[in-house]
């Protein structure tokens, strides 16, 4: 479908500020999806402060042309594109949906950190566990000598009483 000159002066206009404002960026690749999982991935997608928006591939390319290191990775099919200002919500988000609607929405690729990954990169960043995660694991790792201590300390007295 045809899209006039001021349509595609806006989406490259908001495909500008996505680059220029953007920790991360996830292209993914989706088809197939009815109207109503696309609303509540949208809304959910929204309440974690992540934007996404389908655009044309050719308004992708021209828009994200030398903006970043690397290639792009290519873009088969139905794109849409994920943003954030938080570097790994996108793409962990976009990695939930991918196993909860499996064969209709997969991650393609995108940009992170100022340089193009392909798919299989986001995927691995998007298997980072949240910043939530990591706190709760770091001081589980310094409290376990502590613990382990204590667990010493109450065998050597149960044995002496």
């Amino acid at each position: 479908m045809a899209i006039t000159k001021e349509k595609k002066q806006v989406i490259l206009a908001k495909l500008g500020t996505v680059k220029d404002t953007a920790d991360s960026i996830v292209f993914v690749h989706y088809k197939g999806l009815n109207l109503s999982s696309t609303t509540a991935m949208r809304k959910e997608l929204r309440d974690k402060g992540v934007g996404m928006f389908v655009a044309k591939k050719t308004l992708m390319a021209r828009a994200f042309d030398g903006a970043f290191t690397g290639e792009m990775p290519q873009l088969d099919g139905e794109i849409a594109v994920a943003y954030s200002t938080d570097a790994m919500t996108p793409a962990q988000n976009m990695k939930e949906f991918a196993t909860k609607y499996k064969d209709k929405i997969s991650i393609v690729g995108g940009v992170f950190q100022g340089a193009y990954k392909n798919k299989e990169e986001m995927i691995e960043i998007a298997s980072i566990p949240s910043l939530d995660v990591l706190r709760g694991m770091f001081a589980q790792l310094i409290n376990s000598p502590r613990q382990r201590f204590a667990v010493v300390l109450d065998a050597v007295a149960g044995t002496k009483s």
